[in-house]
Order: structure tokens, then sequence, then C-alpha cells
């Protein structure tokens, strides 16, 4: 009866966002401010619609991912700051495009938006933030713009500021900040989707401190 009770707590976006909140919170609006100073624009990979048919059978980006190269073309735009998208093959067995390249089409052909930098050979956050930063520190670039969703950002500058890099975050996607209505407390597909999500953040999280606090990196 309990499993059952938080099941369905949590398949409410009122429920979800318990445990999108203590997440969110920590992700702060960037203040325009404070892109002074950057040199760059480094956009996270998510997931990918594979052979879409409406783009001659390409990959694409899924909604995730479009909403974070959305935002850093935004921002290209204001700053004009090069930009560096991350992401490798996602499976062995999977599509052999690696999530980088599929990006960068996306932001060129889609969002008219230059890209100057792809590394393509991540899985993990972890790796994201390691091998961006051999980029870019070739490169000269020591301060970013880090831009990914809300949810995965704590768990992303945490790493990416363990690489040497000053991070400025960018968050998009903000799931929490407009009031509560009564739809919110109806069960619904979207709300156990963004359940999953914040779960597996949060597990993500407890588990770079555990692995600090055991002296590993």
């Amino acid at each position: 009866v309990l499993s059952l009770a938080v099941l369905v707590a949590l398949s409410t976006t009122a429920g979800a966002r318990l445990l999108m909140q203590p997440l969110e919170r920590l992700a702060i609006p960037l203040d325009p401010a404070r892109i002074h100073g950057a040199g760059a624009i480094v956009i996270l990979a998510a997931g990918r619609l594979e052979h879409a048919p409406e783009y001659g059978g390409m990959d694409i980006p899924d909604r995730i991912a479009l909403a974070r190269l959305r935002y850093g073309a935004h921002l290209q735009h204001r700053a004009g700051l090069p930009i560096l998208v991350t992401g490798g093959i996602p499976s062995r067995g999977g599509p052999e495009e690696p999530n980088a390249r599929m990006m960068a089409r996306a932001l060129r052909d889609d969002f008219r938006t230059p890209v100057m930098w792809l590394e393509e050979a991540s899985t993990t956050t972890a790796e994201n933030a390691a091998f961006s930063a051999r980029i870019l520190k070739a490169n000269k670039v020591q301060r970013i713009l880090l831009v990914t969703d809300a949810l995965h950002m704590a768990r992303a500058e945490r790493v990416f500021a363990r690489s040497g890099l000053q991070v400025i975050a960018a968050p998009t996607m903000f799931h929490t900040t407009a009031p509560l209505k009564a739809a919110h407390f109806v069960p619904s597909i979207s709300a156990i989707q963004n359940s999953y999500y914040a779960s597996y953040e949060l597990a993500g999280m407890a588990w770079y401190r555990l692995r600090e606090s055991l002296g590993r990196n």
C-alpha cells in the first residue's frame, strides 16, 4: 500500500516537484552580467531520436538535448562566444554518429549557429568535463558558460569545476517555477518521467559525494 501510494504521488506533477525542487534551487538562472569574461559556451549532450523520417532518416536531438541547444544558440547570438558541444556514441551497438556531431548539425542547420569544437569521445557527464577541459585548455579557454537543463546542472557544474575550468552555470528548462494548478495533482506520464529524471540526478549527486569522501575522482 505504501509503495503504491508513493508511485501514485510521484506520477503527479505536484509529487515530481518534491524531487525536482531541491535540484532546481541549486541551478540559478544566468545573470547576463556574468557573461563577460567567459571564453566559450559548452553544451552537454542528452538523448536522441533515431532515424527521424522527416529529416531523411538522420538522428536528431531529443527534447532535452534540443532545449539545451536552443539556449546555447541564444547565448551564442547574444555574446558571440565560440561553442563546444560534448557527447560521444551513447552505447555499443547503437548509433555510430557521436552525439556531438548530431548536435553541431542541428545548431548549424536549424539555429544558424556555428560550432567551434566537437568533443566526440565522452559517454558520461564526468567524461564530458574531462575531455572538454582538454580541448578548451589547449585553446587557452579557462572560463566557460556551461549549458544544460536545470535538473542536471548541479552534477554537471560539480564535475566541470573539478576538471579545472571556471564554470558559469547557464541552466535551462526549469520545471518548478510555475504555480501549482489542480491538474498538477492528476497522474501523467510526463510527471513519471520527471520523477525518474530527478531521482537519477539525486542518486548521481550522492554517488559523486560518496566517491569524493573515499578520495576517488
